[in-house]
């Protein structure tokens, strides 16, 4: 299974005018860095925290239908499926009826349920493609709080201390930014 981002959110969780004040900046001369700083900053945050922040679209790429019916999406969370194609033969992409897959939202990770009839696959590799959008909602205001707040928090950080300490935050982030993602990371048992 590949998930492939096909487009970014349309806004970060955290505004440029938010950061502004968290850092005390009246000046716009570095207003390119510190936004670079806050998308930097959340794509650490869901990488770390296993979830999308706000809204963007994905395409889960599979090779064929599993046995079981179930499709555990490496994305999280998922409010719905916007298509979904599978390439016959041909080579040509046959549209799946939008009743024959169901989105369990509520599972974690989310699940595609085979519910109908889909088409029959056609070539060994990449034969289904299914979009959603993952996230928490198209808005900042529906990302929670904490993962909110690292965001806010580690972009600030990288724009106060730059340097080398972007490149050992890559390795593992500080811990109190990793004390405000944990809650939402998925345990294994």
């Amino acid at each position: 299974m590949t998930p492939l981002a096909l487009t970014p959110p349309a806004l970060e969780p955290v505004s440029l005018a938010e950061a502004k004040i968290f850092l005390r900046l009246d000046q716009s001369a570095e207003d390119d860095l510190l936004a670079t700083l806050i998308t930097a900053a959340r794509l650490m945050v869901e990488a770390a925290s296993g979830r999308l922040l706000v809204d963007q679209a994905w395409r889960v790429v599979i090779d064929r239908w599993p046995d079981g019916g179930e499709i555990r999406l490496p994305l999280s969370p998922v409010s719905a499926i916007t298509a979904a194609r599978v390439y016959d033969v041909l080579g040509t992409a046959q549209p799946v009826a939008p009743g024959a897959l169901q989105l369990d939202t509520v599972a974690d990770p989310p699940v595609i349920r085979l519910a109908g009839e889909v088409p029959e696959i056609g070539r060994p590799r990449g034969a289904i493609e299914i979009d959603v959008v993952a996230g928490f909602a198209p808005t900042a205001a529906a990302v929670p709080a904490l993962l909110r707040q690292a965001v806010l928090r580690l972009a600030a950080r990288w724009f106060e201390q730059r340097g080398d300490v972007v490149g050992r935050d890559a390795e593992a982030l500080p811990a109190e930014i990793m004390t405000l993602v944990a809650p939402f990371r998925r345990v294994r048992l």
